[in-house]
């Protein structure tokens, strides 16, 4: 009998390099938002060829601070895709917009690019396409969608009107790293918002961080300034600035919101950072034996390397041929008891409470379902050794045999 192993699903990868940085900072006697915060925007900005960065707290808060930049509120409606987790459609909620769900498409675990057009309407000002696991979505067809609707937009600022169509605003909590037709996630949407939690492929424990494409007529430092004051109260000077000799006078210049990054935080980015390119390799190192070694049987992987997309390899899901929720839970069961951490990516939006009080129904969006009903997602991360992979896909093929 195969000795029982624990697999957890997707510990953090914390090494010596990142304990001595945090220890740095501690020592350095500034561990709120100081100079390695800093340091780690201006780091993320050059890992993802943009001409800025800003770090915050979390993906959600680099989402809603994005659509606060943008100046979205009430009145105004923001697509999303019904297949993702909750913080994608929940900031639009939070800014006063109204949330418009589209399915997945047919055989997808991304947003139907077919549907994205009939979906847009006088009042949408930005769409929020999810990447998954790993795999960025098809930002081309999104674009198409959004131009050949370009007739509809109307503007309620400046910057809007500076786009001229629905703004893109790419969850990206998935895919640093990843790359489409050769660009950088971060490069590709006009803003893209990444998340740095403690199951991300890159942690600072909690953690996220926005880029955007430069655009014309605007100067990157305004729109920083813009994020700045929204993340710290709207204080004209953040504690940083106010160290400087005679500088402590500040200024509210509007009741904002508390979502900065710390340089605690930043310091694990900064060491993980360093060390990303070694751990998106080892990631896709440990999905191509995956794949071989789930080959003989009946279960489509998500794809994560094609020729448009190099995926950073974020999760692996899987989706049980012509089986049903009930079965897949089973299969989850079997699993833990033989001591693999398993997950499901994503219980659809329209399945939950907080979805089905604002009138969303499953329903009517069949694709997700059937995308969820038999999705199982393996562990991956850079802690497990080439035997654990062979232990988890054995375990899987023992629990295929006994769930009938």
């Amino acid at each position: 009998m195969t000795e029982l192993r624990s697999i957890p699903f997707s510990p953090p990868d914390i090494t010596d390099e990142e304990i001595n940085e945090v220890i740095d900072t501690l020592r350095s006697g500034w561990i709120t938002t100081g100079p390695k915060t800093k340091l780690f925007e201006k780091q993320i900005a050059g890992y993802c060829n943009t001409s800025k960065a800003v770090a915050l707290n979390s993906a959600t808060s680099a989402m809603e601070m994005t659509l606060r930049v943008l100046g979205i509120g009430p009145g105004d409606e923001v697509i999303t895709s019904a297949y993702t987790y909750t913080a994608s459609a929940s900031v639009i909620t939070h800014v006063g917009a109204k949330i418009v769900l589209v399915d997945t498409g047919k055989e997808s675990f991304h947003i139907d690019y077919e549907a994205i057009a009939d979906a847009i309407t006088e009042k949408t000002k930005a769409i929020i396409p999810v990447d998954i696991g790993g795999v960025m979505c098809d930002y081309d067809k999104i674009y198409q969608a959004v131009e050949s609707k370009k007739k509809l937009f109307k503007p309620s600022n400046d910057l809007q009107k500076s786009f001229g169509r629905v703004i893109v605003l790419a969850d990206a909590a998935h895919s640093i790293g990843s790359t489409y037709k050769g660009k950088m996630s971060g490069e590709v949407a006009d803003f893209t918002s990444f998340s740095f939690h403690a199951v991300k492929n890159i942690t600072t424990a909690e953690g996220g961080a926005v880029t955007w494409k430069d655009i014309d007529g605007y100067d990157n430092e305004e729109i920083y300034k813009q994020y700045m004051l929204l993340s710290l109260h709207g204080q004209s000077k953040d504690a940083f600035a106010k160290t400087k000799p005679g500088a402590w006078e500040y200024d509210i210049i509007a009741p904002n919101y508390k979502c900065n990054m710390t340089d605690i935080m930043a310091s694990l980015g900064l060491a993980q950072l360093r060390r990303y390119p070694s751990i998106v390799q080892r990631r896709k190192e440990i999905i191509e034996k995956y794949d071989m070694l789930i080959s003989d049987l009946d279960i489509t992987p998500l794809k994560h390397y094609d020729e448009v997309n190099q995926s950073c390899g974020h999760l692996y899901l899987l989706r049980l041929k012509g089986k049903d929720e009930a079965f897949r839970n089973e299969i989850i069961i079997k699993m833990a008891e033989s001591g693999v951490s398993t997950n499901v990516h994503y219980k659809p939006l329209p399945m939950h409470t907080a979805y089905k009080h604002l009138g969303f129904k499953m329903v009517d969006y069949p694709n997700a379902y059937d995308m969820y009903r038999n999705e199982i997602t393996m562990p991956l991360h850079t802690l497990l050794t080439d035997g654990d992979v062979e232990y988890v896909v054995g375990r899987l093929k023992e629990a295929l045999e006994e769930v009938k």
